[in-house]
């Protein structure tokens, strides 16, 4: 098929955002790319409702409030959502701090370089292993049943006897 039976044509050459801001943009968004294209967009809904609101106290009319709050509060909701979603950081109170780090066996501090075992417990280096802190974790058990859970029981079908 040729381009002008279907309408579409390929750009000449990739258009940069008209923001600067090094992402390509396209003829759909106002040559910006998605996200100033977004912001764009959300910026003007804030004009218009900061011009409708600013109207509505100038000459004492209140049509359309209650639309106009609702409103109001999905946009601020929507700018919300997005900055946290930019953001890694967590927004609520992280997690209280807890004494320092010691080994169960013999209470060493061991800080970054505590082993965890399986069963739960942090240890110092001379305790890391199973057969010198008395572990309870029953590693023969685990390791049946994770033998037995990657090889089933394969039975072929019986045959018929002629």
């Amino acid at each position: 098929m040729d381009h002008n039976e279907t309408g579409c044509q390929a750009p000449e050459r990739p258009i940069l955002c008209v923001n600067n801001c090094g992402f390509f943009g396209s003829s759909t968004t106002m040559n910006m790319c998605s996200k100033c294209h977004k912001e764009a967009i959300l910026k003007e809904d804030r004009e218009k409702l900061a011009a409708s609101s600013i109207d509505n106290l100038v000459n004492g009319t209140s049509n359309n409030n209650k639309d106009s709050i609702v409103k109001a509060e999905v946009l601020e909701t929507k700018a919300v959502n997005e900055e946290l979603s930019c953001d890694s950081s967590p927004v609520g109170p992280t997690e209280s701090k807890k004494g320092p780090s010691r080994c169960t066996t013999c209470q060493k501090r061991v800080g970054l370089t505590g082993f965890s075992c399986r069963c739960g417990n942090l240890f110092c280096s001379a305790h890391r292993y199973s057969d010198k802190h008395e572990c309870s974790f029953d590693y023969r058990g685990v390791a049946q049943s994770s033998i037995a859970k990657a090889n089933p029981v394969i039975k072929a079908a019986k045959l018929d006897k002629f």
